[in-house]
């Protein structure tokens, strides 16, 4: 139930910020192709859409308890509300506001395996460092992308940080990010949650990252960028799965 309301509150959220950003997507060459600015499926469609699948996400959430409800209201209205319909085209800091929403799946998951009416983030530490690394992943990951598309972004007037400071002031804070993204993950081994696969690769991928991030921060050509922006993408995936590993193994 927890997998198919997590589905369905994300399907939601991308179909209601399609709906919301379809004319800026029709605008920019790397959204142009989707299915509203493309014309496979008209507004309102979409709109009953995303509608309904958020709907049966909030559902599902109550069902599970009421603290898996708080956080799947919060990831939605992050998500929909702050990050497309108030920040997106006003604000540079659109993804580290918006970018609270990409956490709250793992607060979300923590609360809905814990037995009871209300669930619980007892103990803390673990659901918060996780959800704080993906936190930090986001803007990492989104810049690199915003950089390689600063052009499209400009055209379509969305405030993307790279667009607003340039792409060498953003580039140092994405930097700064993949620095600060190492210590997060080595926590989670260092604090004991997880063993020595999950070390090994929260490490190797974290250092990887970091001199990835500098190598571009130093030679900031475009292929660099969208190299980086691609290899940025299994980070988290790497780590989840490290996490899945080690605690299958223990028991």
């Amino acid at each position: 139930m927890a997998g198919i309301a997590i589905a369905t509150g994300c399907a939601g959220c991308n179909a209601l910020t399609n709906y919301h950003d379809r004319d800026i997507d029709a605008v920019m060459l790397r959204t142009r192709h989707r299915p509203l600015p493309s014309g496979r499926m008209s507004p309102s469609a979409a709109l009953r859409f995303g509608l309904a699948l958020i709907s049966v996400s909030l559902i599902l959430s109550a069902l599970l308890n009421l603290l898996s409800l708080l956080w799947m209201s919060l990831g939605i209205l992050d998500n929909v509300g702050v990050y497309s319909l108030l920040l997106k085209r006003r604000s540079p800091l659109n993804i580290l506001l918006g970018g609270f929403s990409g956490g709250l799946p793992v607060l979300f998951g923590w609360s809905a395996v814990t037995p009871g009416p209300i669930g619980s983030l007892s103990p803390a530490t673990l659901p918060l460092l996780m959800a704080g690394l993906v936190f930090v992943w986001i803007p990492v990951h989104i810049w690199f992308l915003a950089v390689s598309n600063r052009s499209d972004y400009s055209k379509a007037r969305i405030p993307m940080l790279p667009v607003v400071v340039g792409s060498a002031t953003a580039l140092r804070l994405i930097t700064l990010f993949s620095l600060i993204m190492v210590p997060f993950s080595l926590a989670l081994y260092l604090l004991g949650y997880f063993g020595p696969i999950f070390g090994v690769v929260a490490l190797v991928s974290g250092l990887a990252n970091l001199a990835g991030s500098l190598w571009v921060l130093y030679k900031p050509a475009e292929t660099n960028v969208w190299r980086m922006f691609k290899v940025s993408s299994p980070y988290l995936f790497l780590l989840f799965a490290a996490m899945i590993v080690d605690v299958a193994l223990k028991y």
